[in-house]
């Protein structure tokens, strides 16, 4: 707990670092796809809206909001391509937490890292429901920043460890190689997407062009695959031929907002998805037979980041890996915020 109300709770990057070290990569996203099975079973209680985007030629800004009436969590993040380019991450990100009661903020986060772990995580717990049973092969389909951590968490919930991987820049695979290195995995680099799919069980696209892209073409699919189809996260972002979305059963998290952003944005406004949340809830089934086609049509979704705020939050109750940020005013008088910045002038005397 935190004594002093003027005090927030802010988990630098490096303390983020050391938390999830300190924990476990493996056990971390474990725990936090619990977090988010678990909000995703009490869906209706949360308020519910597309995210808030302002785009531009080169990215887009984001601020992705939720509630369950109790506390209130939001996202602020960025999606720009072109800046890997330039030394910079394609996504960045910051998180808030905080008590509706009173409307005060009781955390502060980075979520650069924290947004690739849920996105992770995420991926891990649709595939729970929909990848075939006992599948033990991915191909992973773009090598950038967010795809060792898809293949830890399919390692970690699924136990997924053949990952055949491929990028159209092979340094990028390289790396992968090298970071995974200690999982257990065993990695095939592939010269051409077809290649890597083959003997696929699952296929993770994790491409970053902002482009109505093919990266997977339909004669790629054979029955019985699951496509994580992640990289398709706004308008004009698309990764899948619209052939294979027709042949597939397709999840998605929040309706709305997957038709403007995901891979269905290709497809009639009324064509039929299944919510995911409604599959965990037992209120729909997801896999039903080995020759079907399962589609996770994944944009990530606010409730996801309020279940990782959630999580972060506990763990820096109980490890103490966090800092104390001085980010509210709190006179002694609370109508008295005039008098309070008065007294600071007393208690910094200027310079002569």
């Amino acid at each position: 707990m935190i004594p002093k109300l003027n005090i927030v709770p802010f988990v630098s990057v490096d303390h983020m670092m050391k938390l999830v070290l300190a924990i476990g990569v493996e056990r971390f996203l474990v725990e936090l796809s619990e977090y988010i099975e678990s909000d995703f079973r009490r869906w209706e209680s949360f308020d519910k809206t597309p995210r808030v985007a302002s785009h531009s030629r080169e990215g887009v800004i984001e601020l992705m909001p939720t509630s369950d009436g109790e506390v209130y969590g939001f996202k602020y993040v960025n999606g720009h391509p072109k800046n890997t380019r330039e030394g910079r991450q394609t996504v960045t990100a910051f998180g808030v937490l905080a008590d509706v009661g009173t409307g005060y903020p009781v955390l502060l986060t980075e979520m650069t890292i924290l947004t690739a772990l849920r996105t992770a995580a995420t991926s891990a717990v649709a595939a729970k429901y929909l990848a075939p049973k006992n599948a033990r092969t991915m191909a992973v389909i773009g090598n950038g920043a967010q795809a060792e951590f898809q293949a830890v968490a399919f390692k970690a919930l699924l136990g997924v460890d053949k990952l055949r991987l491929y990028d159209i820049d092979r340094s990028a695979s390289t790396k992968c190689v090298r970071n995974l290195a200690g999982y257990g995995f065993d990695i095939t680099v592939c010269g051409s997407i077809e290649e890597a799919m083959v003997g696929a069980e699952i296929v993770t696209t994790v491409t970053a062009d902002k482009q109505n892209a093919t990266i997977l073409t339909d004669n790629m699919v054979g029955s019985g695959l699951h496509i994580n189809a992640i990289g398709g996260d706004c308008p004009g972002k698309t990764e899948l031929h619209a052939d294979i979305l027709k042949r597939s059963d397709i999840f998605v998290e929040y309706p709305p907002q997957t038709r403007i952003e995901g891979e269905i944005q290709q497809l009639a406004p009324d064509y039929p998805v299944k919510e995911l949340w409604r599959v965990i809830a037992g209120q729909e089934t997801g896999r039903t037979n080995e020759r079907q086609i399962t589609l996770f049509d994944s944009v990530g979704f606010a409730i996801e980041d309020f279940s990782a705020l959630r999580y972060v939050k506990k763990q820096i109750e109980q490890t103490g890996l966090y800092e104390e940020l001085d980010l509210l005013a709190d006179p002694d008088e609370p109508r008295d915020l005039f008098g309070m910045l008065l007294r600071a002038a007393v208690a910094t005397p200027t310079a002569a």
